[in-house]
């Protein structure tokens, strides 16, 4: 059975969301850029920067098959509370430099500040799993390029196409 479309789970990582004391106007972008593009909305969550909630929603997500992409926002910066990469590592099992990379460059030509995220990509049970910085802007800008190769990344995660078959 071939999948026609892909879905997709949002997690905003923010201390003040998960008290109820930020609107999540970052998981809105995303929610919006992702269903655009065709993906089907599974679930949406907030977490606080805490590194064992980040990462076990995210395997949840990917262990269970809820979702073909977890897409965070939030978490990415360098301050003290910024834990998202970590956390996100410690539960991928290949990291997919390339995106981060991508998304990186691309938006490095909007603002200096996209060289200070440390966002990561990677895969998990067959689920890709893409950070992007916590900002409305920052969602947009690094999604629009994300998007670009994901639904290629999918179809080589799942076997159904490689570089020699295009």
């Amino acid at each position: 059975m071939t999948k026609t479309s892909f879905s997709y789970a949002a997690l905003t990582i923010s201390d003040a969301g998960a008290k109820g004391e930020r609107v999540d106007t970052s998981g809105d972008v995303i929610v919006e850029m992702m269903t655009e593009s065709g993906f089907e909305l599974v679930d949406r969550r907030i977490v606080a920067d805490e590194r064992d909630l980040i990462s076990s929603q995210i395997a949840e997500w990917c262990d269970s098959a809820a979702a073909d992409v977890v897409v965070t926002t939030g978490g990415t910066g360098l301050g003290p509370r910024d834990v998202t990469p970590e956390a996100t590592r410690a539960v991928i099992d290949i990291e997919a430099p390339g995106i981060a990379e991508a998304m990186r460059m691309e938006t490095l030509k909007n603002t200096p500040f996209a060289m200070l995220s440390r966002g990561v990509t990677g895969v998990r049970n067959g689920c890709l799993i893409v950070n992007l910085p916590g900002s409305p802007s920052g969602v947009r800008e690094t999604l629009e390029v994300a998007l670009r190769s994901m639904p290629h990344a999918l179809e080589m995660i799942r076997g159904w196409r490689t570089h020699a078959n295009p």
